[in-house]
């Protein structure tokens, strides 16, 4: 084995780099190490609470955890060893046995499956120290959104933590201590009684299905397999990346994109919960034009751009250019802002252009 030198690290025998400032969990990920966890995403501050992390550090007492351990030169680090496992196995089964269940449907939310995965990987037993459970769930929350199944918490603050500091909210928070911790609302009321935007972010941060996803649930006996398809949500200009869960041509939930440039993960309300207008028997398949009586009937692509076109042309013939003002779509992204403005200046020859997201 190498000596280190300079700013490195001896991470399973092999001399890596680091930069300033990064967790061994960092160094780890970043040479693609597989190190268990619970309560970390990489949005939040580390927390090391599941303790799941651990590795064995040279001339330490225990395993510490990677999480919240800074990279110093000359530490000799082991991400893997028999006595590693066994120590995640034991914590995920006295994680697991204190939960009602360990298999929640994937439409939980984004997050849902970590805890099953690893439970798998380790073959974890679910009932090895099975006893009182901690949880109490509010099955009886009215809010159409959230599902707040505490039954199956394991106290990694992920939600309470993705609501404080990504949404700056403080909707939710920990009560009590020890085996009687809870997540709770202030003064235990419901979520719609708090400062809960319904952002949606508690529920995919959340590894356990704890917090799920109440309206992409309503298809969980729909047995088609979920399929995911990345597009950019509707609602504004900002341009948030989300991924749209559909069973067959059924859209049953969207999920914000965690690699999203505008959003990285975040979503409002509407973007998260607001998509059944796609399959409303209302909604409108195909353009409508006013015939001769006045009346809306249904025409073409091609009948109805010409009948806007011809109108445009005929109100600046008959008024001049100035009795147009034209008003681009804060849902449109920006190159649609752009096309609009050039049509309104070049075409119509008018500056009377604003965008409905300014005010």
């Amino acid at each position: 084995m190498s000596e280190p030198t300079g700013r490195t690290i001896v991470l399973d025998g092999e001399e890596v780099p680091f930069e300033r400032g990064e967790t061994l969990f960092e160094v780890a990920e970043r040479h693609r190490k597989e190190i268990p966890t619970l309560c970390y995403d990489d949005r939040l501050d580390a927390f090391g609470g599941c303790r799941l992390c651990v590795v064995e550090l040279e001339g330490a007492r225990n395993p510490v955890a990677s999480c919240t351990t800074k990279a110093e030169p000359g530490m000799r680090v082991t991400t893997k060893s028999g006595k590693l496992e066994m120590h995640r196995r034991v914590l995920l089964e006295m994680v697991v046995s204190e939960n009602r269940e360990v298999v929640v449907d994937e439409l939980s939310g984004y997050a849902s499956q970590e805890m099953k995965t690893l439970v798998d990987r380790y073959d974890a037993q679910t009932g090895r120290f099975a006893g009182k459970q901690s949880g109490v769930s509010h099955p009886d929350d009215p809010n159409p959104f959230i599902l707040r199944d505490y039954d199956n918490c394991i106290s990694c603050y992920r939600c309470v933590r993705v609501c404080a500091e990504q949404e700056g909210d403080y909707a939710i928070s920990i009560m009590n201590r020890g085996f009687d911790t809870q997540i709770t609302t202030e003064f235990g009321g419901l979520l719609k009684d708090s400062s809960c935007t319904f952002c949606g972010q508690c529920v995919q941060t959340c590894p356990t299905g704890a917090l799920g996803d109440l309206k992409a649930l309503r298809f969980a006996e729909v047995e088609k397999p979920v399929e995911k398809t990345r597009s950019v949500c509707p609602y504004c200009g900002v341009g948030c990346a989300v991924d749209i869960m559909t069973k067959g041509d059924q859209v049953v939930g969207i999920q914000p994109a965690m690699d999203g440039p505008a959003n990285e993960g975040a979503l409002c309300v509407k973007g998260q919960f607001a998509f059944d207008f796609v399959h409303h028997p209302d909604r409108l398949k195909t353009p409508f034009v006013r015939d001769d009586h006045g009346q809306l009937v249904p025409a073409s692509w091609d009948e109805a751009l010409d009948k806007a076109a011809n109108g445009l042309l005929e109100a600046v013939n008959e008024h001049g250019r100035h009795s147009l003002y034209a008003v681009a779509s804060g849902r449109a992204p920006n190159e649609a802002g752009y096309t609009l403005q050039k049509l309104v200046r070049a075409g119509l020859g008018t500056s009377y252009i604003d965008n409905c997201s300014r005010a």
